[in-house]
């Protein structure tokens, strides 16, 4: 998609409408499932995101406009400045801010605690978000909408999915109080200013169990022990309890055995980003090997003990 596609987006924007080569510059910057621009115009960037095809038959964008606001207001995320409910075209101020990457998160001295911190001020904002993240009604959802698309699942998927039941009667035996909360950090949702984190890409976002925010971010980041351990310390303002520790570590598994089925679905509808096959693959294989460690079952010991 070229820079002239996106200025006739832009037109359609309320205050827009005379964008021009002559007074806009855009800049095309990337994305995975979407397509981002920066737009500048008056001395002032903005971010333009333009959804990516196929994206409707799995994300609600009326759910995404009003939680990306909620945000917002909660101060983790940049303001909205304009949101179509219908097509999902939105425009947002700019943040002037390293993207992460995983091999940033890792690097960067203090990086996992501003992530944690801005979960925190997310997550006890106060802030209600439309859509309740349904953890196993999702993988329900997904399978389903795979099966109509005659998509092939990795070998061994459903099996883990019934093994995964055990972890699902541990989460229930201490339901945590839910919570604002993004569901999907990939390291590229996060722009690190070196004092504070921001948050962006609210699709998948909304309300459920806080932990779950920080097993994904700990999965997509390829935390080790020393990071998890500084993310859940500055998440916790303390040492993290053994319930709370590894209630973290189960979701890192069980994010993976979602984000399966997403990369599954992206490769059936052809998305060229990457080769979702590959990445299902990857993510499948890694939650079988976390799930099949000895300590998990530790963990989800101490997460029914409570």
């Amino acid at each position: 998609m070229d820079t002239e596609h996106a200025l006739a987006r832009l037109r359609h924007i309320p205050g827009f409408e005379n964008a021009s080569d002559s007074n806009v510059a855009i800049e095309r910057l990337g994305g995975l499932t979407n397509i981002v621009f920066k737009v500048t115009r008056d001395g002032r960037d903005y971010l333009l995101r333009i959804p990516g095809a196929g994206t409707e038959s799995y994300i609600d964008r009326k759910v995404e406009a009003h939680n990306a606001v909620a945000a917002a207001r909660a101060g983790v995320s940049p303001e909205v400045i304009h949101f179509d409910r219908e097509s999902g075209l939105m425009l947002a101020d700019y943040i002037d801010a390293p993207t992460m990457s995983p091999e940033l998160f890792r690097k960067t001295p203090g990086a996992p605690t501003r992530a944690a911190k801005a979960f925190r001020q997310l997550h006890t904002s106060g802030q209600s978000f439309e859509f309740r993240f349904e953890l196993f009604s999702m993988i329900d959802d997904y399978l389903k909408l795979l099966a109509e698309k005659k998509a092939e699942l990795p070998e061994g998927y459903h099996d883990v999915v019934a093994d995964a039941e055990a972890v699902r009667e541990a989460l229930d035996t201490h339901p945590a109080a839910l919570a604002p909360c993004h569901c999907d950090p990939l390291c590229e949702n996060f722009l690190d200013t070196g004092e504070r984190m921001w948050i962006v890409d609210w699709e998948y976002s909304g309300m459920n169990d806080p932990l779950w925010d920080l097993g994904d971010l700990s999965v997509e980041a390829g935390f080790g022990p020393e990071q998890d351990r500084e993310m859940m310390e500055a998440y916790c303002e303390g040492p993290a309890d053994a319930a709370s520790f590894g209630r973290m570590v189960i979701y890192k598994a069980m994010c993976d055995l979602l984000w399966t089925l997403w990369g599954l679905i992206q490769h059936a509808d052809g998305n060229p980003a990457e080769d979702f096959w590959a990445y299902s693959e990857e993510r499948f294989a890694r939650c079988k090997a976390l799930m099949a460690n000895p300590e998990f079952a530790r963990h989800l010991e101490a997460v029914r003990k409570g």
